[in-house]
């Protein structure tokens, strides 16, 4: 009997471990299946995250630095960034070069000096900063910010007159250098224009580091500011032209500088001899074409001064008297 009874105690324990096997195993499947499931809604999500990271577009933008405003906005990848390389380099230099000087429809950043004046009144009459964008270090900045985007700033650089404003009023003290040139004062087209141009100059403070542009201090010499036809050399003849006379300003300007010691940034001759100074000793300029500029590197702040008499042009360069010892000559 207790045979029996160890036999049927054995045959339910087996059947329960049965049944128990046949209930978990069902339960460990539907686990199996959801863990796939969510690997693979795990997967799908990544490769979604992963194509939308690949092609989000990247920017570049391009930020003027006094207005804070956003000039230029571009994707490097449309100019090769990552698959042509040296195109890309090329777009940024162009790019870089039209915003600093300049376009026939837009303006640059590079301004030369305008340099200050001093008024009648010994007052200081300001003139305009140089400006300068420096080319390389915005391609740098753009390169940089190419492969994740972003913005920048443009990099300007600006420089004011080196001088000191109180001592402006002393500039005229003393003179440094001088040099006179004649004309036929009966020509009174030709004496008007030198009369204007010398004006345009007159009272102009050099600081100490400066360069002077003389079409840039004198601008445009044509009807609308008053100057008058004249004769001119042009291509080695003598035409009549508007403005015909303000070469003798520039060359007399020139002949007076010179005796200190500036370092010359643009100076051309004529293509004829004048007669007002020796020959190789006259400075042409035409307003949007040849310059005389120069840059003060005597070490000391000078002023010019010119004075219109009798068919005689005189220029003169002076200082204080506490720069006249100071002063660099040639």
């Amino acid at each position: 009997m207790k045979k029996f009874s160890r036999i049927i105690t054995i045959l339910l324990a087996g059947s329960l471990l049965g049944a128990a096997g046949c209930s978990e195993q069902p339960s460990t499947e539907n686990q199996a299946k959801a863990a796939g499931q969510q690997k693979s809604v795990k997967e799908k999500q990544l490769k979604a995250e992963k194509k939308q990271k690949v092609e989000k577009p990247i920017f570049v933008n391009l930020i003027d630095p006094n207005t804070k405003r956003i000039i230029k906005t571009f994707k490097p990848k449309d100019m090769g960034y990552g698959t042509d390389d040296e195109k890309y380099k090329a777009q940024l230099a162009e790019l870089t070069r039209e915003l600093a000087r300049g376009t026939n429809d837009t303006p640059g950043y590079d301004k030369r000096l305008i340099l200050d004046k001093l008024g009648e009144n010994g007052q200081v009459i300001k003139g305009t900063p140089q400006t300068i964008l420096e080319e390389e270090e915005l391609t740098e900045k753009i390169m940089q910010a190419s492969l994740k985007g972003g913005d920048v700033v443009i990099p300007l650089y600006i420089t004011a007159s080196g001088y000191k404003p109180e001592e402006a009023a002393q500039f005229g003290e003393v003179v440094v250098a001088s040099y006179t040139t004649r004309f036929n004062n009966g020509v009174s087209g030709r004496s008007k224009n030198i009369a204007l141009s010398a004006k345009a100059i007159n009272n102009i403070i050099l600081g100490a580091g400066d360069s002077f542009s003389f079409n840039t201090s004198v601008g445009p010499s044509d009807a609308e500011h008053g100057y008058q036809p004249a004769p001119e050399a042009l291509d080695g003849k003598l035409v009549e032209g508007i403005g015909g006379g303000i070469c003798q300003t520039s060359s007399t300007l020139y002949n007076a500088i010179d005796h200190l010691a500036v370092s010359y940034i643009e100076k051309h001759h004529h293509s004829l001899h004048v007669g007002y100074v020796p020959t190789g000793r006259d400075a042409t300029v035409s307003y949007g074409g040849y310059d005389f500029r120069f840059k003060n590197t005597t070490g000391v702040p000078l002023m010019i001064k010119t004075v219109v008499k009798k068919g005689a042009l005189t220029v003169e360069i002076r200082t204080s008297r506490l720069y006249k010892t100071q002063v660099k000559k040639r």
